[in-house]
């Protein structure tokens, strides 16, 4: 059997699981549609875990503060910031009887740890009901609480949210970043719909302290320094107690990075995690990413090659209209449409970057969330 020969088949094999993958794990998501829930405002904290965001504080805490909400607390948590964050604070602090500061000084043991600052913060709330954020990310509606409380129950003790990022005009590296976060999203809804959730953001999630503090917090992986949302997911979410909230009134918006070494970075701490999930997600994620570079990289040099051209193109075509129809599906459920016709080449742009961004952690592991 010649060299193109083989080549052709592993493409094969390749696309047909890349093919599998979307028809098993992410169509199944991509055509659901998001479903309001009764509200009923129970006693929520909002956790904001901030280092050196006063200005993001001075914009976003207003318009969590006018929530359509009838009872809850906010959570403002100061990780040690050597900017005016503490001082923002304090001055929300004092004009609102529903906010609680809490101020984190530097602790050698955890230097550098946003799970150490989290975790002081959710002991200082008083509800047992928690709706985690990030300082830089503004809610979609005055109905985000209402949204994702909601979809507590007796058995619902995690909800998933979508956080998006905020669009911006001629910068290819703003589509790549919400290409990401769209895909992302698509896989981590995916796999939980399936009932096997793997991952939440903390820009737009909600569990039971009960839950946390049951499982004994962060314990498990406090020594690495992100993951204080993935993991954490990673490690108690089921079936059983994950709901997941995607009405476009959930949504939280978030200012994206602005210079790719700034994103590499912020990519380089999140993909470290991945290494700590459960074998079964490692090997399906890890299964999805290898199989979407090698179809670019056979696809491409079979083309090249000119070997069994005709096949090669229906293959690519075949899985691109499928990808199209899961990407598209959930990039208008995301408000992302502007996406669409681009997926190829952001596509591309994205797994070179992470395979760049799995090589140098290879090398050194980013140290600090911030």
């Amino acid at each position: 059997m010649t060299i193109p020969s083989i080549l052709f088949y592993a493409f094969f094999a390749v696309t047909g699981i890349q093919i599998a993958y979307y028809l098993s794990f992410l169509f199944s998501f991509s055509i659901t549609r998001a479903e309001t829930q009764l509200k009923k405002h129970i006693p929520i904290s909002v956790i904001i875990c901030a280092k050196n965001e006063a200005e993001n504080l001075k914009k976003n805490i207003p318009l969590i503060l006018n929530q359509d909400y009838s009872n809850f607390e906010i959570v403002l948590v100061n990780d040690s910031s050597f900017d005016d964050t503490l001082e923002t604070m304090k001055a929300f602090d004092a004009e609102n009887n529903n906010i609680k500061l809490v101020d984190v000084k530097t602790n050698e043991a955890f230097w550098g740890n946003k799970k150490y600052a989290l975790t002081l913060g959710i002991k200082a709330s008083k509800h047992d009901f928690l709706v985690f954020t990030d300082a830089d990310c503004t809610p979609n509606s005055e109905q985000w609480l209402a949204q994702i409380s909601s979809h507590f129950s007796n058995d619902k003790s995690i909800v998933l949210g979508y956080g998006a990022y905020a669009k911006k005009k001629f910068s290819f590296l703003n589509k790549l970043i919400r290409f990401e976060t769209v895909m992302t999203a698509l896989q981590y809804f995916s796999y939980a719909k399936m009932g096997t959730p793997y991952m939440g953001v903390g820009r737009n999630m909600a569990y039971r302290k009960e839950l946390f503090f049951n499982n004994c917090g962060f314990n498990n992986h406090m020594s690495i320094k992100s993951g204080d949302d993935d993991l954490f997911i990673n490690e108690v979410a089921k079936a059983s107690n994950t709901s997941l909230c995607f009405t476009t009134d959930s949504f939280t918006i978030s200012e994206p990075k602005t210079s790719f070494k700034a994103w590499i970075l912020q990519k380089r701490r999140h993909i470290s995690t991945a290494n700590f999930y459960k074998l079964k997600h490692q090997f399906l994620l890890g299964l999805f990413y290898i199989t979407n570079l090698l179809f670019w990289i056979l696809g491409i040099s079979l083309l090249i090659i000119g070997f069994s051209w005709p096949w090669i193109i229906a293959l690519i075509g075949l899985r691109f209209v499928i990808q199209w129809l899961c990407f598209g599906f959930t990039a208008k459920k995301f408000k992302e449409t502007d996406l669409i016709i681009l997926m190829p080449i952001l596509e591309l742009f994205l797994i070179t970057t992470q395979l760049s961004i799995f090589i140098a952690n290879l090398i050194s592991k980013p140290k600090h969330w911030k």
